[in-house]
């Protein structure tokens, strides 16, 4: 009997630490189901820091990265602005030059008429009191040449003498200063030329004045 009533009052401490094992391994159950799930993880939860760190610390990332771009474009833009400038001003010195001596070639070749003109014109002053019959015909030849070598230079560069008689009235290309009787010719047709007209590629740059036939009435 006495060891029965041992026994018995040996069961209530067993018990007793049965149940407190038990709370305690259901607290760490717990626990671990609440870390798995985030239930536990509030904002003082010392384990966000690093996670805050890591978020700061690539804000930053982008922050410096940004700038960096921004003074790389801004650089850039500075350079296509100076580069857009230095063109401009070479295409406007370029402009001018071409204003200026776009008509070089041109003066060179009439240097040579020049050239023609000087000649001849000593060539008779020696002549005049010897031969003044020889004196004027180098004048005869040096003007002939001249006017042969100005008819070559206007073509080269462009400039052509109209030769309109014969051919319809123009107002694009002829001026009338008067009219002539139609004979053997079509009214309306150019029958003299007072001023030649001249060309330039195809565009009338001085009108020829001539005299247009019309019918007579008798």
């Amino acid at each position: 009997m006495a060891a029965g009533r041992s026994a018995r009052r040996c069961i209530p401490p067993l018990l007793r630490r049965f149940r407190s094992d038990r709370d305690l391994l259901f607290a760490f159950s717990t626990a671990a189901q609440q870390r798995s799930t985030g239930d536990d993880c509030g904002p003082e939860d010392p384990r966000d820091e690093p996670r805050h760190l890591l978020d700061e610390n690539t804000s930053e990332h982008k922050t410096v990265k940004l700038e960096e771009q921004v003074r790389d474009l801004t650089v850039r833009y500075q350079k296509a602005l100076t580069d857009s400038e230095n063109v401009r001003r070479r295409t406007q010195k370029f402009v001018e030059d071409a204003k200026l001596f776009g008509i070089q070639s041109f003066c060179k070749d009439l240097v040579e008429v020049a050239d023609i003109l000087e000649k001849t014109t000593e060539n008779t002053i020696e002549g005049k009191h010897n031969d003044p019959d020889s004196a004027l015909k180098k004048i005869c030849e040096g003007l002939s040449l001249i006017e042969s070598k100005l008819q070559s230079i206007f073509i080269k560069h462009g400039l052509q003498k109209m030769n309109p008689i014969g051919g319809k009235y123009d107002p694009y290309d002829h001026k009338i200063v008067c009219h002539v009787p139609a004979e053997g010719m079509k009214p309306g047709t150019v029958a003299l030329v007072t001023l030649d007209g001249y060309k330039l590629h195809g565009r009338t740059i001085r009108h020829a004045q001539v005299g247009v036939a019309v019918e007579t009435q008798e």
